[in-house]
């Protein structure tokens, strides 16, 4: 048996040296998508994100269910509330189109973990206000500037009336299509803006799957300030996995049709 031969002392100390000098990795900017109605799909979203954070990972959670302005309301609840189901009662809407049960397992882990929870999202009278007259009547010049919002890449501004056309089933008015891409663009640009107020200490999104697209969504406007990030979209079979980093297949959900409600009625 060959025998080993001893590490010299001073190569030792500089491969120790190395060893507490080397870069930490930079925190994580994590995106997470989610097909809305699906509850699969939630179920697993919370439990990766949910074995990340035992294994250690303690980032903020940005979610696009809530608008900026109701961060305030956030805060409070977290800080009073015992259970999530506390903190969306104290501040979801009554009336509101999300379906929390998907939700309070992710609000649960921010409450068990001691971790912020941000609301990511433009609120419905900003979006309303940029269909209506553009961008500078729903968003700050600053972040207009920042983000080069007068001048859009003329391919993502496509690619998002597309995506615009489509989620209204061919039948929305021509010329409400831009305006309302537009809105959209700005929902991204808005959650691009709470991860970059979170990156330092590493951050994670939870939202729709168009707005973690690598191409054409929130990662699109996080690039324009040098910050990586990796998105996650959670997948029916059949759905496009073009613009993701990584994706996750779920099962179908079972649902009426979409586009049902588009149609005019059928003669009786």
């Amino acid at each position: 048996m060959p025998m080993l031969r001893p590490v010299p002392a001073l190569a030792l100390l500089v491969a120790l040296a190395a060893c507490r000098h080397a870069p930490e990795p930079a925190p994580q900017v994590l995106l997470l998508g989610e097909v809305h109605d699906n509850a699969a799909g939630h179920a697993a979203r919370a439990d990766l994100l949910r074995e990340r954070i035992e294994a250690g990972w303690r980032p903020a959670i940005a979610m696009e269910q809530f608008d900026t302005a109701q961060q305030a309301a956030l805060d409070a609840a977290m800080a009073s509330c015992a259970d999530a189901e506390c903190v969306v009662a104290k501040v979801a809407p009554a009336k509101s189109s999300w379906t929390w049960a998907h939700y309070t397992p992710v609000i649960a882990l921010a409450l068990q973990y001691k971790l912020p929870l941000r609301a990511a999202n433009l609120s419905r009278a900003d979006a309303s206000k940029i269909v209506k007259g553009g961008f500078a009547d729903g968003l700050p010049a600053d972040v207009i500037a920042r983000y080069q919002l007068d001048a859009l890449p003329g391919p993502l501004l496509a690619a998002q009336e597309t995506e615009v056309r489509d989620s209204h089933c061919g039948a929305l008015p021509e010329p409400l299509v831009s305006p309302m891409a537009k809105a959209q663009i700005a929902r991204d640009v808005v959650m691009a803006e709470t991860l970059r107020a979170h990156a330092a200490n590493g951050v994670v999104l939870i939202a729709g799957n168009g707005h973690v697209r690598t191409d054409i969504g929130v990662p699109f406007w996080l690039r324009r300030d040098a910050l990586a990030s990796h998105a996650t979209g959670f997948l029916e079979p059949g759905s496009d996995a073009t613009g993701f980093d990584a994706v996750r297949r779920i099962p179908v959900q079972a649902r009426p049709d979409p586009c049902a409600g588009f149609r005019p009625p059928t003669p009786g």
